[in-house]
């Protein structure tokens, strides 16, 4: 356990920036970024041109530990170099940015309302090569809840917890993300469920301590009794689909939540722009969300 990147994740100020897109939606993120699928013929040439992407995020002059408090990364970007350093490595060392892992392989089809996460094979493997040899802080797990279900609800709580206890156990700390869909007919009966079951299980726990990346919820300061657990570093915010204005709008409303946004963040970069115009996009986009995340 690295317990000053603990403490600057507990006490920080600024967001996280989650640069995580893999599968299904790295075609989407290269797209908005301005790269067309004609652009690549394999997997691999497509994994380069998105870890083309993310390195040129994180080198620009703006994204900094003086805003960006972390940076979640896909498992294929984690064994990726920046200028001769692992991404990992080269977040924390040269960016004082702690360095986060996607661990889910993606969801399953819905039942019960609900999409709970894929298995994770090699899962212990995963995790202590990210602890040991890639230095690598904590992990970000997504699970989705689609509608009020209360059987469903449970079930992707429990299966986040089950997940987040073991990550602890390889000495690195878990994002649990129970994303509750923000075109969800009834959003905030869901988010209410979910977080009484979040608070019953966290209090249950011993000497764990996790972050919890929610959706913003629809009754301002819903998250506020979890996050003074002591079991709870951190309770972010996923964009969920708003844009950055909204998502900012509404994040600023409920206070002592911080962001943890992917789309929201990048969807104004693109390829072509000139580097000072990429550098001066993040500026902005740096700004505007860590002014909401510390309210």
């Amino acid at each position: 356990m690295n317990y000053t990147q603990l403490e600057r994740m507990h006490t920080g100020a600024g967001f996280i920036a989650a640069l995580d897109q893999s599968g299904g939606s790295t075609p989407k993120a290269l797209k908005a970024y301005g790269v067309e699928e004609s652009a690549w013929k394999t997997e691999e040439e497509m994994f380069d041109l998105v870890h083309e992407m993310r390195t040129r995020i994180i080198r620009t002059p703006s994204f900094t530990a003086e805003k960006v408090l972390a940076a979640i990364l896909f498992e294929n970007t984690m064994d990726r170099k920046i200028d001769d350093l692992y991404t990992g490595d080269y977040l924390w060392s040269i960016k004082g940015v702690v360095p986060i892992l996607k661990i889910d392989k993606g969801l399953e089809e819905e039942s019960d309302h609900v999409r709970r996460m894929k298995p994770i094979p090699g899962l212990d493997e995963t995790l202590d090569h990210a602890h040991r040899d890639r230095h690598i802080f904590g992990t970000k797990e997504r699970s989705v809840i689609l509608d009020y279900d209360e059987k469903g609800i449970r079930d992707i709580v429990e299966q986040q917890f089950e997940i987040g206890e073991t990550v602890w156990s390889h000495g690195m700390v878990p994002i649990l993300e129970p994303e509750v869909d923000i075109h969800s007919p009834h959003k905030a009966e869901c988010e209410k469920l979910l977080n009484e079951l979040l608070l019953e299980r966290t209090r249950a726990l011993k000497d764990e301590r996790f972050l919890f990346k929610v959706t913003i919820p629809s009754e301002n300061d819903l998250y506020r009794e979890l996050m003074s657990d002591p079991h709870t570093v951190r309770v972010v915010a996923l964009s969920g689909g708003y844009s950055q204005k909204e998502a900012c709008e509404k994040l600023a409303q409920n206070h002592g939540m911080i962001a943890s946004f992917s789309r929201a963040f990048a969807q104004d970069l693109r390829r072509d722009q000139t580097d000072a115009e990429f550098d001066e996009t993040v500026k902005k986009a740096a700004d505007l969300i860590y002014r909401a995340s510390i309210t």
